[in-house]
């Protein structure tokens, strides 16, 4: 009886201890902690954003610039032209702020389609969080029609966001995506709106040679 009642003081009544709740006990809570909330790897959230503006350059110009897409690439905030892999896949990495977290993305970028007659041509970008956070694809459609002053240039960007970097709220999302493709339309209106480099004056003739 002596041993099971040593035994019971040292070491069996220690677990009973740990196994009771902690209740009533000062500066010490029954409740256990909350888990880690975690990011479901099938969120996706999609949205369709509209920019237009008018630049007072003729079509011609504005689907040039279209047309010259490692030109385009640096217009999108953050973006840097990394790689061009053929005339129509171009490589880049991106660079976007969703609040405190920064993000950086490496994008595929394709030209899917042009179509000249009716001015309009259609990009597309895959890309893949370089911390595994998440990936992203835009659809980034653009047309041009002539206007009594220049032309009119409509951007249609469809943005799908799969992942991690879903989880960041459509509100915030939607925010800086907004600002992102504004930033960009406002470039390329920079862009066609800037003049043309003026040409260099011809060389002066070379002076006659001594007598």
């Amino acid at each position: 009886a002596a041993a099971v009642w040593a035994r019971w003081r040292s070491g069996e009544r220690f677990e009973a201890a740990l196994a009771t709740p902690f209740s009533g006990r000062a500066g010490l809570s029954a409740r256990p902690s909350a888990p880690p909330i975690r990011n479901a790897p099938d969120s996706r959230i999609t949205m369709k954003i509209e920019n237009s503006f008018e630049v007072p350059a003729p079509p011609e110009e504005a689907w040039a610039l279209l047309m010259d897409v490692p030109r385009v690439i640096p217009c999108m905030p953050g973006a840097e032209l990394t790689e061009t892999v053929d005339d129509s896949h171009w490589k880049a990495k991106m660079s976007v702020k969703l609040g405190p977290i920064s993000l950086v993305f490496a994008t595929d970028v394709a030209r899917e389609s042009t179509d000249e007659a009716a001015r309009t041509s259609t990009l597309s970008a895959n890309a893949r969080e370089t911390k595994n956070r998440g990936s992203a694809r835009a659809t980034i459609e653009s047309s041009l029609a002539q206007t009594d002053g220049g032309t009119r240039v409509d951007v249609v960007t469809d943005l799908a966001l799969t992942g991690p970097v879903a989880q960041y709220g459509r509100g915030m999302v939607q925010d800086v995506a907004g600002q992102l493709t504004k930033q960009f339309a406002d470039c390329l209106q920079r862009q066609l709106s800037a003049p043309a480099p003026a040409e260099a004056s011809p060389a002066p003739p070379p002076p006659p040679p001594a007598a």
